[in-house]
């Protein structure tokens, strides 16, 4: 009986684990702006990682509002992310925005490899960087796109990115307007933001309940089937 119910401990554990890892997710908030963006309030964009995998993981950048102010993403280094990963590659880019007359069109982005080699004004070099088209009137609120390493795996959610030379990981380029967004006001100023942390977060679920029930009901059947031998 104790080897199976020790047997059926570890498999549950180890099912618990990858769970809880396939759940977790990096949060991080684009904080440091350049010069440009001096004298607004922050943060001005959040930045979500989430493994899916021990080679892949989706990676999201959305909008936040500050003083009345919404900041769009757009343009040249619509969104950057420095990599832990030397080979890699960048795909199913969706952008979207919420607000009035915009055109929401994702045509170009690149994934330089090695790390280092693509520069994002103020913010160091960054290894992924996303550009999307015609700057303000094609800005999104949102931007979404999965990363997958080709070189080795993740270990966990925060070991997906890295922060480059300048201590950054991730990086957008800002585009400041009124909050609701419209295309026609056009933006009061642009910049570049930054962000050099986060936090790793694992919320709790029904997923993860199902799991627990099911080891408890398991174990309870290895109980009723050798507990008396």
């Amino acid at each position: 009986m104790k080897k199976y119910t020790i047997l059926f401990g570890a498999i549950c554990a180890v099912i618990l684990a990858f769970s809880q890892n396939a759940k977790a997710d990096f949060i991080s908030f684009l904080d440091s702006p350049n010069d440009d963006l001096s004298g607004l309030s922050g943060p001005f964009g959040k930045v979500d990682v989430h493994l899916t995998s021990t080679t892949t993981a989706t990676v999201t950048f959305t909008s936040l509002t500050n003083n009345g102010n919404i900041y769009l993403f757009g343009d040249g280094s619509t969104a950057a992310v420095n990599v832990n990963a030397t080979t890699f590659t960048i795909t199913g880019i969706t952008g979207s925005n919420a607000g009035t007359g915009f055109t929401n069109l994702v045509t170009d982005y690149t994934a330089v490899n090695p790390p280092g080699t693509s520069n994002v004004d103020g913010k160091g070099s960054f290894n992924g960087v996303i550009d999307t088209f015609d700057g303000f009137t094609h800005s999104v609120d949102t931007l979404s796109f999965t990363l997958t390493n080709l070189s080795g795996t993740w270990s966990g959610v925060g070991d997906v990115l890295i922060q480059n030379a300048a201590g950054f990981d991730a990086a957008a380029h800002i585009f400041v307007t009124d909050d609701p967004a419209v295309q026609s006001n056009g933006a009061s100023v642009t910049g570049f933001a930054g962000e050099t942390g986060g936090t790793v977060t694992t919320p709790d679920g029904g997923a993860t309940a199902c799991l627990l029930g099911l080891a408890l009901a398991g174990l309870a059947g290895i109980r009723a089937r050798f507990g008396r031998k």
